[in-house]
This record gives C-alpha cells, sequence and structure tokens, in this order.
C-alpha cells in the first residue's frame, strides 16, 4: 500500500456515502474544511431525522478506476452534529461539484443561497471523524 495526500484527495468533487442507524446509507455532497466533513441538508431529508435521532455515523469517500489501478478510500466515523447554514461554505460546496459559474447551476441549487435558511430549514451536518481511516490499495492496471 502507498500513501497519499488525504486533503487533496477529499478536495475532489466525488460522492461519499453516509451510514446512519438503521442501517440507512445514501450517497451525498461534502466538503471538507477544517478538518470536517460538512453536508447539506434540511428536513427534506429523512438524514437530518435520523442523525436528530442518533448522531452516531460513518461516511466513505472512494474511488476505483480499473483502467488505471487507482483505488482509493476515505472512512470516516463519529457523531454528526447539526450546525446553522452559512451561504459562504454553501457556496463553496457548491461550486466544487457545479462550478465556479452560479449562472449555469441548476435553479434548484439557487435556492439553498438565496432563500432564508430560518424559513427553509436548511443547516449542515459537521462531521469531525472522532476515526479516519486511509488506504491506498491501488494496483498496476493490466495493459
Amino acid at each position: 500500500m502507498t500513501s497519499f495526500d488525504v486533503d487533496a484527495f477529499l478536495q475532489q468533487p466525488l460522492t461519499a456515502r453516509i451510514a446512519t442507524n438503521g442501517p440507512t446509507v445514501r450517497p451525498v455532497w461534502f466538503l471538507w474544511e477544517d478538518g470536517a466533513f460538512w453536508i447539506l441538508t434540511g428536513p427534506w431529508a429523512r438524514l437530518l431525522r435520523r442523525v436528530r435521532d442518533d448522531p452516531a455515523v460513518a461516511l466513505v469517500v472512494d474511488e476505483c478506476d480499473p483502467a488505471t489501478g487507482v483505488v482509493r478510500q476515505v472512512i470516516a466515523r463519529g457523531r454528526a452534529e447539526v450546525v446553522p447554514f452559512d451561504v459562504p461554505r454553501g457556496r463553496r460546496k457548491l461550486a466544487r461539484y457545479l462550478g465556479a459559474d452560479e449562472g449555469r447551476w441548476d435553479e434548484r441549487f439557487m435556492h439553498y443561497l438565496y432563500d432564508d435558511p430560518a424559513e427553509r430549514g436548511t443547516v449542515w451536518l459537521r462531521l469531525e471523524p472522532a476515526s479516519l481511516s486511509v488506504q491506498d490499495l491501488s494496483y498496476a492496471a493490466a495493459r
């Protein structure tokens, strides 16, 4: 196994999967910032209710490319906390997946930035990992 730059890996617009009690697993977009995963959610999603009921979560971000042999994963475990939504962080998160030009974004994403978060109920789930497992399982791809 070889090492890799975890921060650079987590800056990529990859999809994470978060597991809550039940167990329930769902794909999420995230922002890795200040040593924590930030996931946008609200009352429209069961994720918020599940985390409020039991904040213990696990989250995995991985990539697997058989053409190149790149296989890397980051697994985080800890207690997610619900924190108020802030627009600057929301903009950074959405821009990493949708690009910097907000004029090209689908309208539904604009509502997160311009609707009143208190009215909409938009919040962050913040996961500062209690444990972080990092593995590079890459291999030499067949030619």
